[in-house]
């Protein structure tokens, strides 16, 4: 899908332009270098006039305003008349305080532009101040890029509901009218034992190649019981075809107690294999636990992990998030590897059961739902730990930046959903934009 970012870079001739210029081109260049793709006029736009011109028959996903010098706010509210989509405004330090002529004026010129999108019903906006080469002003442009091109790649986004959620589990639960009306997502359903009935209908034949594909990515899957092996394989195929056939960029899939009392083999590790293959998939039903998983792997890259803090260590600032045995397996240790093993509870395999590797950046981060049915987003950064398997299950160790007890009590104490996201990188800048954008509560632990 398409991303336009468009630079509009506005003034007035009245200030010191030999000062605008030289902004202009240091900007130009600057966001060249973060995204070549940034579209950027060749002047600066000194008119309404000259700024209608520019943003004629344009549609972009982003917008990235600058005040060059101050101008009012009818430049602004020219381009809300124009486009309705996320906004950066960036203002400049104005560049020499020596007693004489005020050269830009950026900062009075961003109080207009605010005004002038508070005005369209209160229009949101995140917002830099610096030079092009202030590092907080290059790290505020990346992650307000990163922020809308998630947003807009959520809009072509379909996501499905395998069964529903257990008894008691009903924090995971979703209306398709309220994902596509908050976050532009489509949501398809099946009940679980439609996927059961149809895996067992594969012949052996039909499934080798999904088993094959099962022995490549995993050690130990010999050590399973042939027919649970080779159901899994039936049901990893029935998964992948409804997957593939109904283009499922994310699921949450019903997992207990249905597989292991209608069909005799855990679906964890077929989970397992469609994370490494790029599908967000999360267990015990829970929907906006697969979103937060897609919007982490859209953020790192790569899988991510979905679990249950079940573990606090005060002395070294950790939590430890744990599950049955979904986790990807290129989630694993290296000196390991992605071990099969059973289901801890219904002791039936294969299940993933491996500690994940450690990472020196790392964020958690949850999509909460606020009983009045607002959204929030849980944030919360740290390092994964060099930590072996913790618990029959897969497992990571995040030692947290704040302190894990207050992480905790006061996620406790707020009544976050007991199912976390763990990825790659410090992305909590890049998140905290995504919630503004779309108008939900911050949550930065």
């Amino acid at each position: 899908m398409s991303f336009c970012s468009l630079y509009i870079p506005v003034g007035v001739g009245t200030y010191h332009m030999e000062t605008a210029k030289d902004q202009f081109d240091r900007s130009r260049a600057m966001l060249h270098s973060v995204d070549g793709e940034i579209v950027c006029p060749d002047e600066m736009l000194l008119t309404l006039d000259a700024l209608r011109a520019y943003i004629d028959g344009r549609s972009p996903d982003l917008v990235i305003f600058q005040n060059l010098t101050f101008a009012n706010a009818a430049f602004m509210s020219e381009v809300l008349r124009h486009f309705d989509c996320p906004v950066l405004l960036w203002t400049l330090r104005e560049p020499v305080i020596d007693g004489g002529r005020l050269r830009i004026n950026s900062l009075t010129g961003a109080y207009s532009a605010a005004n002038a999108l508070a005005a369209f019903g209160g229009r949101a906006f995140n917002w830099c101040f610096g030079a092009p080469e202030e590092e907080s002003v290059i790290s505020a442009v990346k992650a307000t890029l990163a922020a809308a091109k998630v947003k807009k790649a959520m809009r072509g986004l379909t996501m499905a509901a395998i069964g529903h959620t257990p008894q008691g589990f009903g924090f995971g639960r979703a209306l398709d009218s309220e994902l596509m009306h908050t976050f532009g997502v489509e949501l398809e359903a099946i009940e679980a034992r439609e996927l059961i009935d149809m895996a067992k209908t594969y012949t052996d034949e039909e499934c080798a190649e999904y088993l094959r594909d099962t022995e490549e990515c995993t050690c130990g899957l010999d050590k399973t019981p042939e027919k649970n092996r080779v159901d899994h394989a039936r049901l990893l195929k029935a998964y992948r075809d409804y997957v593939r056939s109904h283009h499922i960029g994310a699921l949450a899939s019903r997992c207990w107690p249905d597989f292991f009392t209608s069909f005799g083999t855990p679906v964890c590790t077929v989970l397992s294999m469609l994370n490494d293959e790029g599908v967000a998939a999360a267990c015990e039903a829970d929907i906006y636990g697969a979103l937060s998983m897609w919007i982490g792997m859209q953020l790192s890259g790569e899988p991510v992990f979905f679990g249950d803090p079940v573990a606090l260590d005060e002395k070294e600032s950790s939590i430890t998030y744990w599950h049955c045995g979904a986790a990807a397996c290129s989630l694993a240790r290296k000196d390991t590897g992605a071990v099969v093993g059973v289901h801890p509870n219904r002791k039936i395999g294969p299940a993933m059961d491996f500690g994940c590797e450690a990472f020196p950046e790392a964020t958690i981060f949850r999509i909460g739902r606020k009983p009045d049915g607002s959204f929030r987003f849980f944030i919360a950064e740290g390092a994964a730990l060099d930590k072996p398997k913790q618990f029959i299950g897969t497992s990571i160790v995040v030692q947290t930046e704040k302190n894990s007890r207050e992480v905790v009590e006061d996620s406790i104490r707020a009544g976050f959903e007991p199912h976390f996201v763990v990825m790659r990188g410090h992305h909590a800048e890049t998140l905290k934009v995504l919630a503004e954008m779309m108008g939900f509560e911050v949550c930065k632990y």
